[in-house]
């Protein structure tokens, strides 16, 4: 079969390295069904289908990599979706909780990760491939100059495991970085017993601040309250705050009204 040709917009790199295919396949549990996202050539896609025991499906939002994965896996061909992830209804891909896997490209890997916090409860596990600078962010714990935003929200309700690293001369076109996979499994948090969407703004405000100290990028906040601008925690800097001490510093922030 002709090989699919990598396409700079969607960010297409496609591993070669079946080594490297295998070892990313079976950092899953395979207690789950599996969504595959941006399969491309198959290169994992080969190694899942050998788990006879799962349920696969395969979405990809290039219509050369859909032709030629229904050529190469005409057993899948009911189970390949053709579109965009990010516009997926994850709660309807099957009727029970599943893991999602993929070489995730490397302009779309954050938004993935906001995608599946939607819908955590519908996704329990995630094995991904990503620019290794981002899966070291996600995999960061507090006090890393790398910790940020998306390390805390996707850490509040997820464990995430840097698994390895992957260099570029395994990729066709090589990318100019290198890669890192990791695993995210689902922790036993339901809900953070704090008003959700203010904790995501705090979030927010302080780590596009994150060179300030908490008092400082929260005032439009909480407006100088007195009772919150002495609390220990403002004179920290956001990476130095576990998600505990955000669900703390969000019930302080709600707790004393303006």
């Amino acid at each position: 079969m002709k090989p699919v040709r990598a396409k700079k917009h969607l960010g297409q790199h496609f591993l070669n390295d079946t080594q490297i295919a295998s070892d990313i396949v079976d950092g899953l549990s395979f207690k789950y069904p599996v969504l595959e996202v941006g399969p491309g050539m198959g290169v994992l896609t080969k190694f899942l289908v050998n788990k006879s025991d799962i349920d696969l499906k395969l979405i990809d939002i290039d219509t050369e990599s859909i032709v030629y994965l229904k050529q190469a896996f005409p057993e899948l061909e009911a189970k390949i979706i053709e579109g965009d992830f990010l516009q997926l209804k994850l709660d309807l891909v099957f009727d029970q909780p599943y893991a999602v896997i993929g070489n995730f490209p490397y302009n779309i890997s954050s938004q993935i990760f906001f995608k599946v916090l939607e819908y955590r409860d519908y996704i329990p596990e995630i094995v991904g491939m990503l620019q290794k600078e981002v899966a070291e962010r996600l995999a960061s714990p507090p006090g890393s100059k790398v910790y940020g935003i998306l390390s805390v929200l996707l850490q509040a309700y997820y464990n995430v495991e840097y698994l390895f690293t992957v260099h570029e001369d395994v990729f066709t076109p090589p990318p100019k970085v290198k890669s890192g996979v990791i695993r995210v499994t689902r922790n036993d948090v339901k809900t953070l017993n704090c008003d959700e969407v203010l904790f995501k703004q705090i979030i927010k405000a302080t780590f596009n601040q994150r060179r300030k100290t908490i008092r400082n990028s929260i005032k439009p906040i909480f407006f100088n309250r007195d009772a919150i601008i002495n609390h220990p925690t403002m004179s920290l800097r956001p990476e130095q705050l576990s998600v505990a001490q955000f669900v703390e510093l969000t019930n302080l922030v709600s707790s004393n009204p303006a």
